[in-house]
């Protein structure tokens, strides 16, 4: 694994994520200052993600035709005009706008992944994605505190801010950041070029164990992102848990996620093969979320967030690495564009799910499904996944 290389990647994803995640607290409010209703503040929220479940994989697709770097570049350019219309907006419409083309071109995530495989064997593979997470999570750690500290002076300042991260972003790709394919990826995939299509893409579904991982990502990311979107309503109506008491809950979420990835993910896998790392993961995160849903009191509610939050970590470095070990090379970026738009996909679906759950059948009914579902997937891995063995068994 090329240390060089890793640092450069980590350092860039970490500056996306940092600019990103500034904006997350002001959006609800930036949005109320044009009128806008809760149902149109839930559907500004969703566009990015909906807008990324199109843009991930085909920039990860376009990571393998045209290389790395320069999709990254790409991609961090339009993420840049998108800070610079948040801040600029004079209308909902252009908050909508900006929206989309963050969505659009933020799925730089899975090009990051893919840049990862490029410089690492199989087996450092889990370690350097792990370092990625880490990178992701202390991002949206510090981003939200110091993006509600800069909207005090206004709300376009934090967006701003984003902006001028994302423009040191492009000075450290287009001056630091070296290609990962020119060093020994590049005479494999210059020999069978992948086509840029949606269908090229579905065809990868039918390499061995791809299609059941995919559908593993989809089960755990749809159970933990209805955890992430009313974690804070649910500790208000069953607890009346203050903004900071559940801020700081939710600060531990991401300090515990953030050392699963950045450590613990590379210990256990030099001892286990990944999948026995995905089944105990699905477990752990069904076990807490039973916890969680029916937690009696505060206590217990952040005790059941520490095997979560463990549970996520592990999921959500484990199994990326997991894909790009099934398909060749040249499909590595579009695999991993596929499994983030996956992911994106469970962003529109979940909040509104949960939210139904919460208020139409009871405070416990989001925590009880999302533990059904990783049942399920759990017996689905060991049907499927665990059966076919493959590049994921020893």
């Amino acid at each position: 694994m090329n240390n060089r290389y890793l640092f450069s990647i980590i350092l860039v994803v970490f500056i996306d994520l940092l600019g990103f995640s500034l904006i997350i607290p002001l959006l609800p409010y930036y949005a109320q200052t044009f009128n806008a209703s809760d149902t149109v503040i839930g559907l500004l929220l969703a566009s990015y993600a909906a807008a990324q479940l199109i843009g991930a994989p085909l920039l990860g697709r376009a990571s393998d035709r045209f290389g790395r770097r320069p999709i990254l570049l790409i991609s961090i350019f339009g993420t840049f005009l998108g800070f610079l219309l948040f801040g600029f907006a004079e209308s909902l419409t252009m908050l909508f706008a900006s929206r989309i083309l963050q969505g659009l071109t933020g799925g730089n995530l899975s090009v990051a992944q893919a840049y990862i495989t490029d410089v690492t064997d199989a087996k450092s593979r889990n370690r350097g994605l792990g370092m990625i997470g880490a990178a992701f999570g202390l991002g949206f750690i510090i981003g939200p505190a110091v993006g509600g500290l800069l909207s005090n002076i206004s709300y376009s300042v934090p967006a701003f801010v984003a902006s001028g991260l994302s423009f040191i972003n492009l000075l450290l790709i287009a001056f630091w950041l070296p290609e990962s394919l020119t060093v020994d990826r590049r005479a494999q995939l210059t020999q069978r070029k992948p086509a840029l299509s949606f269908s090229a893409l579905l065809q990868a579904l039918k390499h061995p164990l791809t299609g059941p991982l995919l559908i593993t990502r989809f089960l755990y990311s749809l159970a933990f992102v209805i955890l992430q979107s009313i974690f804070s309503l649910f500790a208000l109506k069953r607890f009346n848990m203050s903004v900071v008491a559940t801020g700081f809950v939710l600060t531990y979420v991401g300090v515990i996620s953030v050392i699963t990835q950045a450590w613990l993910v590379g210990k256990l896998s030099q001892r286990f093969r990944d999948t026995i790392l995905i089944e105990s993961g699905l477990l752990l995160l069904a076990l807490g979320l039973l916890v969680w849903a029916f937690a009696p009191n505060i206590p217990i509610l952040v005790f059941s967030v520490t095997p979560i939050a463990l549970a996520g970590g592990m999921l959500n470095t484990i199994v990326p690495s997991a894909l790009t070990k099934t398909v060749e090379p040249q499909e590595v970026g579009g695999i991993l564009g596929l499994s983030t738009s996956v992911e994106s996909a469970t962003r529109v679906v979940s909040p509104l799910l949960g939210g139904f759950l919460l208020e139409r059948i009871s405070y416990w009914a989001p925590g009880v499904l999302g533990a059904v579902l990783l049942f399920i997937s759990f017996a689905y891995v060991l049907r499927t996944v665990e059966d076919a063995g493959g590049p994921l068994t020893p």
